[in-house]
């Protein structure tokens, strides 16, 4: 004979719990324009990373019979003034200011994020020292800091990730120490104290996961800030030396012949533009889904 315990349905397991990356993603999927910027940005970097496939001609191919040639046929987006394809230069720029763009901001980040934890946290003479260096860095327009340093250091890619890296990194620096200001003093770092951690491990482990969102909103929003600083810089000669395609070299090279072939030079900016729209409207996005104070919680 059952006994009534033995009836009793047995509990229904608890659903398995979402992923941030996915609650991330359908926070930004809820919202049209960030959406839109997420579909953009992919395609941006699809095009850019198989250049080799989606770029067509050789960016490099110069053919003067075919020089200025209208956007159509084989050219869809015409030819420049040597007859080179405006499109496969347009991809491969795409993959030089993508490339420009990520690796500088990872430099900024990681600097300026070191830079803020360690200020923040120990406060004192060292965030007075820290924060007088970045004091200096911001006393600086961004594209004046970048053309100092690029003349510092000479032209070429590397060099040029370097000088718009270090050229945010005051923005990362500040935001991080902000945001350690605000935990160092919850109850979760004082008990890593009480506990005997050492000063590496409570930033390591508990200082930094509270403030990685923080920095990855900044990190999408910047990306479209250090793609223009790059094209200002290309189209000033300060950048990456030809015949390397960039989009500001592009529309650099066009500016002598807008009255009789204006695509040269409004099609890279057209691009430009719409890369930068992208990752605003992406890091928007992120801001909404993983700023706390933005859900309500």
């Amino acid at each position: 004979m059952t006994t009534p315990a033995a009836t009793l349905s047995t509990p229904k397991r608890a659903a398995p719990r979402r992923s941030r990356f996915a609650l991330t993603m359908r926070s930004i999927l809820r919202r049209r324009s960030a959406a839109l910027g997420l579909v953009f940005a992919i395609v941006i970097v699809v095009l850019a990373v198989f250049a080799p496939i989606t770029g067509g001609h050789d960016p490099l191919e110069q053919s003067l019979r075919h020089k200025l040639k209208p956007p159509g046929g084989d050219y869809v987006l015409g030819t420049d003034p040597l007859g080179r394809d405006v499109w496969s230069r347009l991809v491969w720029g795409a993959r030089v200011s993508l490339s420009v763009g990520v690796v500088a901001v990872a430099i900024s980040a990681g600097l300026g994020t070191t830079a803020g934890i360690v200020g923040g946290y120990f406060g004192g003479r060292w965030d007075a020292a820290i924060m007088r260096v970045i004091e200096v860095l911001m006393s600086f327009p961004l594209i004046l800091l970048a053309i100092a340093i690029v003349a510092v250091l000479g032209p070429g890619l590397t060099n040029l990730m370097i000088a718009v890296g270090i050229s945010s990194v005051p923005q990362f620096a500040r935001l991080v120490r902000g945001e350690v200001l605000r935990v160092r003093g919850r109850e979760f770092v004082e008990a890593a104290r009480a506990i005997g951690g050492s000063q590496t491990r409570i930033m390591a482990r508990h200082i930094l996961p509270n403030v990685i969102s923080a920095i990855v909103i900044l990190a999408t929003l910047r990306i479209s800030t250090v793609i223009l600083t790059e094209s200002a810089l290309s189209f000033l000669g300060l950048g990456i030396s030809p015949p390397t395609p960039t989009w500001g070299s592009m529309i650099a090279d066009g500016t002598k012949w807008l009255r009789i072939a204006p695509w040269i030079s409004i099609i890279p900016g057209i691009a430009i533009m719409i890369t930068v729209l992208a990752f605003n409207l992406l890091g928007d996005g992120l801001r909404d889904a993983l700023d706390p104070r933005l859900r309500g919680e």
